[in-house]
Formats: structure tokens, sequence, C-alpha cells
């Protein structure tokens, strides 16, 4: 098992990010961001994976999510999250691959498109596409605005991710969750990202702001995956095609039986999808 450590990254509005970051020093880099709503654990598997294939990995909390500051000013804009990740890519070796899930997904777009220059080497965007479809984006903004309260038990806080991806097992023992949830005062615990995230405008999560992706599509001129779950109901045909329309090097790949949260899923197939892609575009030392 490769070693992971901590580390901080202060973001120029003075916001600290957690990362995990682990493998060769001085080889290529992967740098994962995770979905609304979770946190860098999201990644455990998919990181080790990568950094035993010889790719130096950063695993970061994202503003507002897990060990990472909150925004002070309740600002969670695609232009914030494009400084934070420009933060860690100016820190990283090129050459340099954005994989991100969802939010984390837009956020990597957004920052590639906005960029004057060329600053990364790869992008994997995971099960995400510029115009989400409707039905999926409607069920992960109702699964994040449930619960405003908290939870009394753990056993609640997994029921409810239960109910939300049905078709995943639902685990024996659930303490892995505490890694997404914060004990407050109150005694109860609640999921471990700023609730005001849902208050953006336009929001994150899933993203709302599909002008200003259009528009910078055309600079997203890196080799592009897009990984969509057989199930899922994020990414649609349409979806799909627009995506090729307007970054054509653009490659699909279907991970059959995953849905929205593809690497929880199927994280074995998801792994070797993306390091035969990142391989043959950005190959480890």
């Amino acid at each position: 098992m490769v070693d992971f450590t901590t580390k901080r990254f202060v973001t120029p509005d003075g916001v600290t990010l957690v990362a995990d970051v682990g493998g060769p020093p001085d080889a290529p880099t992967v740098i994962l961001s995770h979905g609304g709503g979770q946190t860098r654990h999201s990644w455990a598997k998919a990181a080790q994976e990568l950094a035993a294939r010889g790719y130096q990995v950063i695993n970061v909390d994202m503003r507002g999510h897990g060990e990472s500051d909150w925004a002070p000013d309740g600002l969670y804009t695609l232009e914030a999250g494009a400084r934070d990740l420009r933060t860690i890519i100016t820190a990283a070796n090129r050459p340099v691959a954005l994989v991100g899930a969802s939010m984390g997904g837009i956020l990597s777009f957004y920052t590639i498109g906005s960029s004057e220059t060329p600053i990364v080497d790869a992008l994997v965007l995971v099960d995400i596409v510029l115009r989400p479809a409707l039905e999926g984006r409607n069920r992960i903004q109702t699964f994040m605005r449930a619960n405003p309260g908290g939870f009394a038990t753990i056993e609640e806080a997994a029921d409810a991710v239960a109910a939300y991806n049905p078709s995943r097992p639902r685990p024996n023992d659930p303490s892995g969750l505490m890694r997404n949830l914060r004990l407050r005062d109150d005694g109860r615990l609640y999921w471990h990202w700023d609730p005001r995230l849902l208050d953006a405008k336009p929001g994150v999560e899933p993203p709302e702001r599909v002008d200003a992706l259009v528009g910078v599509a055309r600079n997203v001129i890196v080799p592009t995956l897009l990984v969509r779950g057989g199930h899922s109901d994020v990414v649609d045909e349409e979806g799909i095609e627009e995506m090729k329309q307007l970054v054509p090097q653009t490659e699909v790949l279907e991970v059959g039986g995953a849905g929205h949260m593809v690497a929880g899923d199927r994280n074995d197939a998801f792994n070797q999808g993306v390091i035969d892609f990142l391989e043959r575009h950005m190959p480890a030392r």
C-alpha cells in the first residue's frame, strides 16, 4: 500500500484546502476532485491504484467539504473553484491530469477552459457533462437538501444514502460514513459540507451555469475522457453528443452496472479505464 501524507494548500482568498498526497514525488501528477457533498475519501481506492501505477496523486477536499475550509463569504462559484484548482496545479509536477467527479469535473473543465495558457495535459470527467439531465440533477439536489436537521445516529445517515443509491448494497458496518459527517454541539450528525453550497447562485452541484461552460469549451483542447455510469441518470445521450460537438477529442467510457457514483459502484472497472487513458496520453515515468 502506498503511503499518503496530508498537505495543505492556501488559496488566494485565504481558504485552506486539505489534500492527501502520495506516489513518486517527481512523477506526472493526477489531481482528484470529488463531487458535491462528498470528500476526498470517495477516491481512496482510485488514489491508491494511481499511485501504485507510478503517478503522484493529489486527492483534495474541495472548499466547503471535508477538512478544507468553508468559504468565509459563502461563495461557491465556478470562478472560486477554478482558483482553488489553479493553486494546486501550480504546486504540481507537469504533466498534470485533472480527474473530477460531478462538481469536481465541472470545476476541472472550467479551470482548463478559463485559463489564459495551457495549465494541464489531460482531463477526466466522471459522470458529468456540461448540461446534466434534469432528472439526475433534481435527484442530487433533493438528496443534498434533505435532512437539514442532521441525523440522530449514523444508521439514519446510512439509510439516507441507501435510499439515494438503492442499487449499491447497504454496508453492514456504516462507520465509514463518519468521514462524511460532523458531530455538532447539539449531539446530532451533519454532512461534512457547507450547506451554503446549495444557496450559491449559480450553483456548483450540479452546475447551473451552462452558458459559462459552453463559452470556455473551445479552450479545452487536452485529451479528454468522459466516464459514464451505465445506470446514470445525470449523463444522457444528448449531453454526450453536445460534449462531443464542443470538445471533439472527447472519448467516452461507459462503466456497466454503475450509477452516478461510478468510482464507488465499480471501482476496479473505473480505475482500469482511467489508467488506460492516462497511460496513452500521459504515461507515468
